[in-house]
């Protein structure tokens, strides 16, 4: 009698490569419909799998841990996982495989493209021209931004991204100052030029200050208006890492009050956001579609390492990045 197959869930299809690979080792129900899987769906089918491989959207909570009860490898193609129930899914033995370092790079071009944008004000003045309102020929104090050379920027996560991010921005003549939980050892200080500062420090000296932690209860919110004060006038702010660090509602009446120059992101407290979102409205911020990992080449290695995660998994093999639950 033949062995019976493992069953895998998908969230939503992965690249054709990826998918024609596990078609080969299993069989697979890949969700369609709306996004993110609505949870009586993902509750019903979760009950039968022993693989998932899910999105930083979808809610893996302790209820659909709980009717999981096959379930042996939860493969998530994102570096957070936040959105999954760690406690829960420890107790039930499931192993869980993330995406980190693939990507780094993207995620660090599009922070300092992010900064050169917000403070040379090039997304602004692009809505002015397709507005129409582009009427005359700047004169010597209409519509400037800031220079980056001589400047100060402020680091808040120095981790990989972090790092990635202060590698870039020393060749446009920057200090560099950061602060993490965790200070960095000298040497790799001095090979990135970096200052460690204590965050209300860093809050109060920098020009551009960027946010690269993880989403935990520690900083949820963190950057509010007790920080926001702290910032130059002439400052802004970039956000590449998780909207929820930032109290949004704070951040709009500091940007609408000129209490800072600007402030460019990636990531929102909810997504996606519409044209009627607080932020949106605001003339002094650029937004993107949550793009951080958003480049082909970037994409098609968190699918590989996705799906390699979810095999060893099965396979009791050692997954190339996996969640430590100890």
């Amino acid at each position: 009698m033949a062995k019976s197959r493992m069953k895998i869930l998908l969230t939503r299809k992965l690249h054709e490569f990826a998918m024609t690979e596990l078609k080969k080792r299993y069989d697979i129900y890949v969700h369609s419909g709306e996004i993110p899987m609505p949870k009586g769906k993902l509750l019903s089918k979760i009950s039968q799998v022993d693989g998932l491989v899910c999105f930083p959207y979808d809610v893996i909570d302790e209820e659909i841990i709980e009717n999981a009860k096959k379930l042996k490898v939860i493969s998530t193609y994102s570096v957070g996982y936040d959105h999954i129930d760690l406690q829960k899914a420890k107790a039930r033995k499931i192993k869980i495989g993330y995406t980190p370092d693939v990507l780094t790079n993207a995620t660090a071009d599009l922070t300092v493209a992010l900064m050169l944008d917000s403070m040379r004000r090039i997304t602004e003045g692009d809505r002015m021209i397709r507005g129409g309102n582009w009427k005359v020929i700047f004169g010597p104090h209409d519509y400037v931004g800031t220079d980056i050379e001589g400047k100060t920027i402020g680091i808040f996560g120095m981790g990989r991204i972090g790092s990635a991010v202060a590698k870039r921005i020393t060749p446009f003549g920057m200090k560099i100052t950061y602060h993490s939980r965790h200070r960095l050892p000298k040497n790799q200080e001095k090979k990135l030029g970096a200052k460690f500062v204590s965050l209300d420090e860093l809050f109060e000296k920098s020009d551009a200050i960027t946010v690269h932690v993880p989403y935990t209860k520690e900083t949820r919110g963190i950057v509010d208006m007790r920080l926001l004060k702290k910032m130059k006038k002439t400052s802004h702010l970039i956000n590449t890492s998780r909207g929820k660090i930032i109290n949004e509602k704070d951040l709009i009446k500091a940007l609408r009050s000129g209490m800072i120059a600007g402030a460019a992101l990636d990531v929102f407290e909810k997504e996606p956001i519409g044209k009627n979102h607080g932020l949106a409205k605001m003339r002094n911020a650029v937004l993107a579609p949550h793009i951080g990992s958003s480049t082909t080449e970037t994409r098609k290695k968190m699918a590989e390492i996705t799906i390699k995660n979810l095999i060893y998994g099965l396979e009791q093999k050692k997954m190339i990045y996996s969640v430590n639950l100890d």
